[in-house]
């Protein structure tokens, strides 16, 4: 269990992302003086509603200096407010009739375009309306060895990045996919619309990977401690204020994409995470995974997927180039 002061506002996280049993810390600031503590947790962990945020305080999973209060409890400066993400109860994960984007299906390995703000897995205060809940109506076999609550699920991304995602139907295509995760070979290409205007036509960005040393939410490049990690990029379309981006993962860490735009001052538009808050026309990181490639587990032929930027995104991309 580890522990980490936050300061501020920019602490909204994706819960398929955070360490379940890990325990946060915020310190109250000026701003929020006054505000219930129930309102300032809600606006802070972006997955979890006001109601579930009054059920942890009520439970002891919410503590002020140490001492369990009401959600109604009034913010002072300086309280420092310590949140304990409560581990999931093993549970059988329900299979639900949630329509999929089927790229392709056979009886080792299905792609599925996923829409932005779908959950690929559930976690505490996401048990139903995932991908895996949809995968499970679908398609009745998935492998088992991630347990109950990621059967199938070989790699993941984040819920507000749409695109595509792989998942295996047996254990053996399971295997295999993730060896291929491991040995790089799998082709992993996004689109990404960065802040700023990017100067170079193309470039490599390698810079290792680790838990932020303070903000305990985040990810960011460590100078120790971190876990390799490189993504390569080229320029697809410039803007006044913003680049359009193929980014292409040779690792794949936990936000990596999100985090080495960061590192060289070229955030995603429209993270709330990472980047400057600023309103755009798109809810969460305009970040797609538009193409994926690997060997099928079973022939070993090499298969290829692409889709379409989703229309949030190429709206915010009609917009810009209206505005040279």
């Amino acid at each position: 269990m580890t522990d980490g002061m936050q300061q501020g506002d920019d602490l909204q996280q994706t819960m398929e992302d955070q360490e379940l049993g890990e325990t946060i810390s915020f310190l109250v600031g000026d701003e929020a003086a006054g505000e219930r503590i129930d309102k300032y947790l809600a606006e802070r962990t972006a997955d979890w509603s006001r109601s579930q945020i009054q059920g942890l305080i009520e439970n002891g999973f919410v503590l002020v200096a140490g001492r369990q209060v009401k959600a109604n409890y009034k913010l002072h400066v300086g309280d420092e407010i310590t949140l304990e993400w409560p581990e999931p109860e093993a549970t059988e994960v329900e299979p639900e009739n949630i329509p999929l984007d089927v790229v392709y299906e056979d009886s080792d390995v299905i792609v599925v375009n996923k829409p932005r703000g779908m959950v690929v897995h559930p976690a505490a205060g996401h048990m139903k309306g995932t991908l895996v809940n949809a995968l499970l109506y679908h398609c009745k076999d998935l492998s088992g060895i991630n347990g109950v609550l990621r059967p199938g699920i070989v790699h993941r991304i984040d819920k507000d990045t749409s695109g595509l995602l792989m998942a295996a139907k047996n254990d053996s295509s399971h295997l295999s996919l993730a060896e291929q995760l491991k040995e790089h070979s799998v082709t992993r290409k996004y689109a990404a619309i960065v802040h700023g205007v990017v100067s170079h036509d193309r470039g490599t960005i390698d810079a290792p990977i680790g838990r932020h040393p303070v903000q305990r939410l985040k990810m960011a490049v460590v100078k120790s401690g971190g876990r390799h990690a490189v993504t390569h990029f080229s320029v697809l379309e410039r803007f006044s204020q913003y680049t359009l981006l193929e980014c292409k993962l040779e690792t794949g860490r936990t936000h990596q994409i999100r985090v080495h735009m960061e590192f060289i001052n070229h955030p995603l538009a429209g993270d709330p995470l990472y980047g400057p808050k600023r309103t755009l026309a798109i809810d969460g990181q305009a970040l797609h995974a538009q193409v994926l490639g690997f060997k099928h587990p079973r022939t070993g032929e090499y298969l290829e997927f692409s889709t379409e930027i989703p229309a949030d995104m190429q709206h915010l991309i009609d917009i810009l180039r209206q505005n040279p």
